[in-house]
């Protein structure tokens, strides 16, 4: 068995996967699998193949398909010279505009957080200094003093034909949501998510290409909500009424929010592990032990309006 097939065979292992169930994901036969993890090559069509095998394996598994390559490139047979070429110019692209949109989405986030905070000051501006005005108190009390004339003893039964008053209170402003780092668990980053007694709506969209992408409820051996390859542009959403662990095999195909806060993934061409948990009711600023003892970690907060 040659090093890539071993490591294609642990990865695949480690997440309990069968040849069957990897061919089913793959579109690949069973027999090109096996060569693939016995480094028997020339079961394959191909050299063209071989790779294009290679990364979708890896994909399947949680492994960064362009880092396997490279790592054992000296097992993998080389390309046509034809194919060679094509790569190369199609990626550069994606690069630059992979960039140009971070930097514009950043902006935006930056432009909607600040119209948040300018609405959140000229709701309390309503409802706390206007409401304060005398002269506006002075106004809603007229219309009570013209229609009696004089003050009515209380009684049981009122009379039916008199108008009947009602104050009705301003509406609570519904607390924002947050997303705050609690604490690394290995290859896991543990969010917690406030405020409690909420439901929050988790969605997923994977943008940019096709990407494996895993989510289970309780934790990373809990019960399976969605667990294959996801094409692009295909958008999964959840209720988030107990925790929620998420793994993509690629972190820049994948945009996580939870009530449109985006949740930080590493935006990076490699795999990535998140643990969701909601906030418990009448816990503090978290609910969520450390994964470790004794383990200290800087929470980062994002909060929406």
């Amino acid at each position: 068995m040659s090093d890539l097939g071993a490591l294609l065979r642990k990865a695949r292992e480690q997440r309990g996967l069968s040849l069957d169930e990897i061919q089913e994901l793959t579109k690949i036969r069973k027999r090109y699998l096996e060569a693939i993890e016995s480094g028997d090559y020339s079961v394959l069509p191909g050299s063209f193949y071989v790779r294009a095998f290679v990364k979708n394996y890896s994909e399947a598994v949680g492994l960064d398909p362009e880092e396997v390559l490279r790592l054992y490139q000296h097992e993998v047979p080389a390309p046509a010279v034809e194919h060679a070429t094509e790569p190369i110019p199609v990626r550069k692209p994606r690069k630059m505009k992979s960039q140009a949109s971070e930097r514009f989405g950043k902006i935006g986030f930056n432009l909607v957080m600040w119209c948040f905070l300018i609405l959140i000051l000229v709701l309390v501006w309503y409802y706390v200094v206007r409401n304060d005005d005398p002269d506006t108190n002075k106004a809603d009390d007229t219309p009570i003093t013209e229609n009696s004339s004089t003050p009515a003893p209380a009684t049981d039964n009122p009379d039916p034909s008199e108008p009947a008053v009602s104050v009705t209170p301003p509406p609570p402003t519904k607390a924002p949501t947050t997303v705050t780092f609690n604490s690394k668990s290995g290859k896991t980053d543990l969010y917690d998510i406030g405020p409690a007694g909420t439901v929050h709506k988790v969605e997923l969209k994977v943008v940019g290409g096709r990407n494996w992408v895993e989510v289970r409820s309780g934790s990373n051996r809990g019960t399976k909500l969605f667990y294959a390859n996801a094409e692009d542009g295909a958008v999964q959403t959840y209720e988030l009424t107990e925790p929620i662990y998420i793994n993509v095999g690629r972190a820049d195909f994948t945009e996580v929010t939870v009530d449109g806060v985006p949740v930080p993934d590493g935006d990076r061409a490699g795999s990535k592990q998140l643990l969701l948990v909601p906030a418990a009711e009448g816990a503090g600023a978290s609910a969520t032990p450390s994964p470790a003892a004794g383990e200290g970690a800087a929470t980062d907060s994002i909060t929406s309006e």
